[in-house]
């Protein structure tokens, strides 16, 4: 082999590297999942006890309910969202029916109504969408994250808003 091939055969060692090491650094999903975070499937579930209160080791209020010998952890939103007027507050201490949805072998219920009253809306909560959408309130939101945001897209957020906000005759 002459210099030049030597040359020449290390670069596409050298290519064949760059092009094959992301590949073979990623972390493949199994066959037939996604890489990205599966949801858990839920099922409907209907419980009747007492509902009752504590704090969290992070020193959120988290509201449980005892039935059939188990106790059970109610999630009707994030606490740093709902703050005081949590829809679960009032029923502290008294005998209620919850219906919601539970990941198997879980014991936590995501409530959606209490004595037949729905508590939750049907799809996205109001609390979901990041710090861009909820603002203050939101524990990832920062003056200067919403400083810097500001600047770099104005009030055109989401992308193409401002576009469609000509298109309609809205400034």
């Amino acid at each position: 082999m002459t210099g030049r091939s030597v040359v020449f055969v290390i670069a596409l060692v050298i290519l064949a590297a760059f092009v094959t090491l992301p590949v073979l650094a990623a972390n493949p999903a199994a066959p037939g999942q996604s890489k990205a975070k599966d949801k858990v499937a839920k099922s409907p579930i209907t419980l009747t006890g007492t509902v009752g209160t504590s704090t969290n080791a992070e020193g959120e209020r988290t509201y449980t309910l005892r039935s059939g010998g188990t106790t059970y952890t109610l999630d009707a939103g994030p606490s740093w969202f709902l703050g005081d007027k949590h829809p679960l507050k009032a029923f502290v201490g008294k005998s209620v029916t919850v219906e919601g949805e539970r990941a198997a072998g879980s014991n936590e219920i995501d409530v959606t109504a209490v004595d037949g009253k729905q508590i939750r809306a049907a799809g996205k909560p109001p609390w979901a969408g990041g710090w861009k959408r909820v603002g203050e309130g939101h524990p990832g939101w920062s003056k200067d994250k919403a400083d810097r945001f500001k600047a770099r897209f104005g009030d055109c957020f989401p992308p193409g808003q401002c576009k469609q906000k000509a298109r309609d005759g809205a400034s």
